[in-house]
């Protein structure tokens, strides 16, 4: 299973842990899998099927935007990072 590290204002999905295990061999499976045992995860990740604008995941620290998106394959031991978007001047 992959691990995937949650953002602060998701770890409310996780108990408060910074990390949960997901399984799947995209993305969208393992963000499928994570909303299964935590409802409303996907809603706070996904929007109308795709990344929410202001929502970064990196694959092992790979932007998935630069490549497949939600298709992007997952290994068992990769590392999935979910980040708000920052923006500043």
């Amino acid at each position: 299973m992959a691990i995937v590290r949650l953002s602060t204002p998701l770890r409310k999905f996780n108990q408060g842990k910074p990390e949960v295990e997901a399984g799947g061999s995209t993305l969208k499976e393992v963000l499928q899998n994570i909303d299964a045992s935590n409802p409303g995860f996907a809603d706070k990740v996904l929007e109308k099927g795709e990344i929410k604008r202001f929502v970064n995941i990196y694959v092992n620290n790979e932007d998935v935007r630069l490549g497949k998106g939600l298709e992007t394959q997952i290994g068992e031991k990769d590392v999935v990072s979910i980040l708000p978007a920052v923006s500043g001047g």
